[in-house]
């Protein structure tokens, strides 16, 4: 059950629990948070309706992540729960919202890492995985690797059971017009993608379990116009995914570029660790500093085992969201 109210800018909630959930929570066990992003960027540009579907699917990927945590699930379960959510939505630039390559056909990306073990996998330019959350973690517990990409991970998830979805699955309308047009546009020796502020819609997710360990998740359908084959800082473990015990969890959205070269959420990661600064000092030094100097657009979510929150970012919005145990939720978009 949720209770809402909510604004255009923000909106505040509250998850109750089922009798199994209380009990466990009242036990003395210590508290959870859980933490996710929808993208960051210039939210003028986006419709009103399109950003009351965002809140809308937020909300319900939320309180799926929310209820894994009350039941002491691991943060694990948590992060791959939540993302599968916002995956399957359509709403964000993930999963079945994913943008079209220059070819016509969506490349997904995605990772998750355990911060109490420090393992890790992802998948890149798949195809015809509706989830690839899912297939990230098998990834992870079923093979020696921590990235596979394209067909091998294709095959790779025939081999675990996942069925492969026809590219007409991710088909969208208004996606499908805007590749129309951008083709278009390259055709014609314009430039294909306007400059200034875009709307990155990537998702990611954060969480702290009842067991004090933490996790991080991050799944993309890309950038418009991208080249075949492109990968995102998402996949990359450390640049838009890392997740450590003894520092941090991050989730990064924005220009993936910038998030590569700048191995954005290990530098983090380390700051916190090595330098022993808080979160909020670590991701603002990088984020608000480091990438804002070389124009590199975008923001973080992260998250320390005492379950203190940092969402950080240099552009005009980013939606984020954050429950805890007690059941309140909220969601924001602008800075206020």
């Amino acid at each position: 059950m949720i209770e809402t109210v909510s604004t255009m800018n923000r909106s505040c909630a509250r998850f109750t629990t089922d009798k199994q959930s209380a009990r466990q929570l009242s036990r003395g066990s210590r508290d959870f948070v859980l933490v996710a992003h929808g993208g960051a960027g210039d939210f003028s540009q986006v419709r009103p309706r399109q950003i009351a579907i965002r809140r809308v699917a937020m909300t319900k990927a939320m309180e799926a992540g929310y209820k894994v945590l009350a039941r002491a699930g691991t943060s694990l379960d948590a992060v791959e729960t939540t993302i599968s959510v916002l995956e399957d939505s359509g709403a964000f630039v993930a999963g079945r919202g994913a943008f079209y390559t220059r070819d016509g056909i969506p490349e997904l990306d995605s990772a998750i890492m355990d911060g109490r073990t420090l393992s890790a996998g992802a998948v890149a330019s798949v195809k015809r995985i509706a989830n690839p959350i899912r297939l990230a973690r098998l990834v992870m517990e079923k093979t020696r690797h921590v990235l596979l990409v394209g067909e091998g991970a294709e095959q790779f998830a025939k081999l675990q059971g996942i069925d492969l979805v026809p590219p007409y699955y991710f088909f969208s309308e208004n996606e499908w017009k805007r590749y129309r047009d951008l083709k278009a546009a390259d055709a014609k020796g314009k430039s294909a993608l306007a400059t200034g502020s875009q709307v990155h819609g990537t998702v990611g997710v954060v969480a702290l379990d009842q067991a004090g360990n933490l996790a991080a998740g991050t799944s993309t359908g890309g950038t418009a116009w991208k080249m075949p084959g492109r990968v995102a800082d998402s996949a990359l473990i450390g640049a838009g995914t890392y997740a450590n015990n003894d520092s941090c969890a991050i989730s990064a959205t924005g220009v993936g570029e910038f998030f590569i070269r700048n191995v954005v959420a290990a530098d983090i990661s380390a700051r916190v660790r090595y330098l022993h600064l808080s979160l909020e000092e670590a991701a603002n030094d990088v984020v608000m500093k480091e990438l804002v100097a070389q124009h590199g657009e975008g923001g973080i979510i992260g998250l320390d085992r005492q379950g203190r929150v940092a969402t950080v970012f240099n552009s005009d919005g980013m939606i984020r969201a954050v429950v805890r145990a007690d059941g309140a939720f909220t969601i924001k978009i602008s800075k206020q």
